[in-house]
């Protein structure tokens, strides 16, 4: 649960210690709207993302589910900045499968933490083998990182992909190879 009181305290001496003035009429205020922002962007980290795959659908088939083009947007742990891109999914389901809207819903708990990439793609996956129940699990993450595009190395339009493959992807190389053609790579 992030605590808005002790956010607003630490944004008027973040701002004091840029040189700002707090008192100044445009940043009265900003304090109080830099923790309600907080409370939302980091609003994942009281939730169990297995709520969300808890109702599923009864299904005979076992052949790749995949839902794509899941936009996201997390704040790195390094400089508490912004990371933003699109997770693919891939599933083989053992007899069940999860609402479509609910993987997009499991991708927003994780990626409303204080996060890594790398994490996020390996959390994803794992909770989908040991809460969904599935085969196989595979997880693609693009994104840009506001820490390597604003600041630093300042290179706009910079890519981090990262994957995980649990179960059968692990053990099928093929399976990851279809994976990527139906993703259209």
């Amino acid at each position: 649960m992030v605590d808005q009181e002790k956010v607003r305290q630490a944004i008027s001496l973040l701002l004091e210690g840029i040189g700002e003035d707090p008192m100044r009429e445009g940043l009265i205020e900003t304090p109080d709207r830099v923790a309600r922002m907080y409370a939302e962007l980091a609003g994942g980290m009281d939730q169990d993302p297995a709520t969300h795959l808890a109702k599923t659908f009864a299904v005979e088939a076992d052949d790749m589910v995949i839902e794509r083009d899941i936009t996201f947007y997390s704040l790195c742990e390094h400089h508490l900045l912004p990371f933003y891109g699109k997770v693919a999914i891939g599933y083989i389901p053992d007899g069940r499968v999860a609402g479509l809207s609910k993987l997009a819903r499991t991708v927003e708990v994780f990626a409303r933490r204080l996060q890594l990439q790398e994490r996020l793609c390996a959390q994803i996956a794992d909770v989908l083998m040991e809460d969904l129940g599935c085969r196989g699990a595979i997880v693609l993450i693009e994104a840009e990182h506001m820490c390597m595009t604003m600041r630093g190395v300042q290179k706009p339009g910079t890519s981090t992909v990262t994957c995980a493959r649990r179960g059968a992807f692990a053990e099928d190389p093929s399976l990851e190879e279809r994976f990527f053609r139906m993703l259209g790579r």
